[in-house]
Order: C-alpha cells, then structure tokens, then sequence
C-alpha cells in the first residue's frame, strides 16, 4: 500500500471514530457487500459499544481488509460518511473513547481553540506549591518513560488568561493526572473540564481523605513524600499510562 492510499484509509478512520453507529457500519457493509467483514471481526462492534480504546485499531483492521478486497470500496465509504455527516464535517474528536450517544455544546467561560487531540500528550493538575516539584519531576519522568510528555498549566504562556491555557491543555491531552493532595479546588475544577471532555482521569493523592466523594470510585494512586513513595509512584504512572497506548 503506497503512502498516499494509506493517509486516506487512516484518515477515513478518523472520520468514522467520531461518528459511525452500529447501524452505519451495518449500513456500509450493505453498500459495499462486505458485512461478512464487518459483522465478522471478533471486536470491531463491540469495542464500539462499549467504548474500548482499540475501536479506532478494529476499524482501521477492517478498512485494510476492504481494500484489500477491492480497493474501489474505500471511496464508496468515503462518499457514504460525507454525505450522512456533511454536517458534522467541523465536529473534533477530542474524547479518549468513542460513544453510541454525544452531546454538543458551546462553553462560555472558554474559547473552543482551533487545535487537534495530540495522543502523545499528558496534562498534569496540582498544586503549584514548590513541594510538589518532586511529584510533578517524577511523573514527567513516568511519562517520558511511557513514551509522552507530560505538560502543567505553568509550562505554558498561550493565551492572555490562566484558565483559557488550562483548558486548551486539558482539550489536546490524551489523559490528565490530577493531584487531590490537599483538596486544592482547582484540581477538583480542572477534573470536571476533564471529565466532561471525555478525557482518561488518573487520580493520585498522599492522603485518600482528599478525593472528594464523588471521586472514590475511581481506583487513585496513593504515593508518600519520599524517595520510596516517588519510586513507587513513577511505577504506577507507567502502569496506568501503559494501559492507554
């Protein structure tokens, strides 16, 4: 496959990542009389209804085999996504998995940035207070290790307010890692963005007390202030950030 053809095919992932429904797939695999293809992968359906990570890898396995079989039919897709979702030709795709159901709204307090998911990219929330630099050093650490690079909100200058570099971070970052030490209330604010973004949350915090109720169902790292407890911390880190890629 030439390199052209491979842009399109990946390309074409991405539009159906943040759209396709089962039906559409259903209705794709009529057009092209490729259902067998469709309905045969052992998890392309199913990692879409239940928004499992490797959806975008079954599409693109499934888009390889269709081409395979006749190289003519990636158009016939093409054309099928752009007319049912002419409208949504402007929509990004920022979430860390896909849905069935999808809400569109206009922030107030934000301006939507003209930027794109960056799958390498790990936001990091804490407290700017100098005794977290050893936890903020250990987890850009972690995340080097992984193979990402891990940004706070002060390692940026973009926009004329905090907030608004806050967000576009939080907006382009595959996953966030917040720290609830102290139950700092920008943390518990920039978690909110976070989840209502659809973005991957990994929790830390010294003291379980700190996660606030409606976060303790969420499984939270939990690291002590020392050499040990920051060795222990980083092994952690990699370990959630290598369950994403």
């Amino acid at each position: 496959m030439d390199t052209s053809r491979g842009k399109k095919i990946i390309s074409l992932k991405d539009r159906i990542l943040s759209g396709f429904t089962q039906s559409d797939w259903e209705e794709v695999g009529l057009l092209t009389g490729c259902s067998d293809i469709i309905l045969g992968h052992h998890r392309l359906l199913r990692s879409l209804s239940f928004g499992d990570e490797d959806y975008g890898g079954n599409i693109l396995q499934v888009l390889r085999v269709i081409d395979s079989k006749d190289e003519n039919l990636i158009g016939v897709i093409d054309a099928y996504v752009s007319e049912k979702y002419a409208d949504k030709e402007n929509t990004i795709f920022i979430s860390s998995k896909p849905s069935e159901k999808k809400i569109t709204f206009a922030p107030n307090v934000f301006s939507v940035p003209d930027l794109i998911l960056e799958g390498d990219l790990i936001a990091l929330m804490m407290p700017f207070a100098s005794e977290f630099r050893p936890v903020s050093e250990t987890i850009k650490a972690a995340a080097d290790t992984m193979g990402f690079r891990c940004l706070r909100a002060d390692d940026i200058w973009d926009e004329s307010t905090i907030v608004q570099d806050i967000f576009n971070l939080i907006f382009r970052s595959r996953a966030v890692i917040a720290d609830f030490t102290g139950k700092n209330p920008n943390v518990m604010y920039e978690t909110g963005i976070a989840h209502t973004l659809g973005k991957i949350v990994i929790p830390i915090t010294q003291y379980m007390n700190d996660i606030p109720f409606d976060m303790q169902h969420h499984r939270t790292l939990r690291y002590l202030l020392n050499q040990e407890g920051l060795l222990e911390l980083k092994k952690g880190i990699e370990g959630r950030l290598n369950s994403i890629t």
